[in-house]
């Protein structure tokens, strides 16, 4: 099996656990409380990760440490509304609904980036968000 792809569905498989857990534990405590406990946890798990890796912490670009943090107030806005949903309704829902954040960087991707995009990656883009719909709908 190719790296990227194991590599990749552990972390789907890791983000759907992370999903019903999250969704547990709103049901007793505030969103936020549980995002902050939620992300402490997975704060520490990355940094012993580091430091198994040896990875430099700053990496040698300064100003990806800024880039990183903007990616940080990007991720807890997403993460607070995210954990607020589950909260307010149904997981499947909130849970699907978020899940088109790929949709977003690839039009990021293409905007920011200069990325480009294939007939097949817009027809897959759009099949995915029929399928959000009829999921979540």
């Amino acid at each position: 099996m190719n790296h990227v792809i194991g590599l990749a569905l552990i972390g789907a498989v890791a983000w759907g656990v992370w999903a019903v857990l999250a969704d547990v534990a709103t049901r007793s405590m505030a969103p936020e409380a549980a995002m902050i406990v939620s992300y402490a946890v997975g704060i520490g798990v990355a940094v012993l990760y580091v430091f198994y890796r040896g990875t430099a912490v700053l990496g040698s670009d300064p100003s990806a440490v800024g880039i990183a943090a903007l990616a940080g107030v990007a991720s807890g806005v997403g993460a607070i509304a995210y954990y607020a949903a589950l909260q307010a309704g149904a997981a499947g829902i909130a849970t699907t609904i978020t899940a088109l954040y790929f949709v977003v960087a690839a039009a990021l991707g293409v905007v920011a980036l200069g990325d480009s995009l294939a007939v097949s990656d817009i027809a897959g883009i759009g099949a995915a968000v029929v399928a959000v719909v009829l999921i979540a709908y």
